[in-house]
């Protein structure tokens, strides 16, 4: 594992880098990331593009605060995923403008808002349940998120947006990055006869790339 500081640094990289790109916008979004002794999370109220790496809160397993800044008020989720998830090394929580957008909509599939559109959207998301609405800052989120996130790496919040694990830091980032790539070509094939892929194919994907 890269060094605490290396992580940090990595961190605030990847805040600017999604920031610049219009991915996360104003102190919109949240980034962790687990260590050995506890995990790293962005401040509330931070911006994401403009992060300074030693300033990034430090909490221990139980998400009390070590070092740094105030944590972020939903620091609960990352907490949820992380004790649901064994292999999580990092969480990615976002605005993101197309994955919002299809959160927002009406008679999307709870059990799987997102269709197979693309094989690497099933190796990095695979299933993508909606988690309903809750307040921001409302523990019952935590909560709500756990009943999905042990089976899958990803959900999305109704009228909020995704959060991502993922093995790494990078690993976490992609996964978002492809999440939101394929609401983008859900919303852009809204009204046109779409292709998915087939269960076989899935299957195959699966067999060969497994998570």
């Amino acid at each position: 594992m890269r060094s605490e500081t290396a992580l940090r640094e990595r961190m605030a990289e990847h805040g600017k880098a999604l920031f610049d790109r219009g991915l996360t916008f104003g102190t919109a979004g949240n980034i962790s990331v687990r260590l050995d002794d506890g995990w790293l999370l962005t401040p509330t109220n931070s911006c994401l593009g403009r992060l300074d790496p030693a300033r990034i809160a430090k909490l221990d397993d139980q998400g009390r605060l070590l070092s740094g800044d105030p944590p972020s008020k939903e620091a609960f989720m990352h907490r949820a995923v992380y004790e649901e998830r064994a292999g999580a090394g990092a969480v990615v929580h976002l605005h993101s403008t197309h994955s919002v957008a299809v959160s927002c909509l009406h008679g999307i599939d709870p059990a799987n808002v997102l269709p197979p559109l693309t094989a690497y959207y099933v190796m990095k998301i695979g299933t993508l349940p909606l988690v309903p609405y809750f307040r921001p800052g409302d523990p019952a989120l935590g909560e709500a998120i756990r009943e999905h996130i042990a089976k899958t790496p990803a959900v999305l919040l109704a009228n909020h947006g995704p959060v991502v694990a993922g093995k790494s830091l990078d690993d976490a980032m992609y996964a978002t990055e492809e999440l939101e790539e394929t609401a983008k070509l859900f919303l852009l094939l809204q009204h046109h006869r779409t292709r998915p892929l087939t269960p076989e194919q899935i299957e195959d994907l699966r067999a060969h790339f497994p998570s």
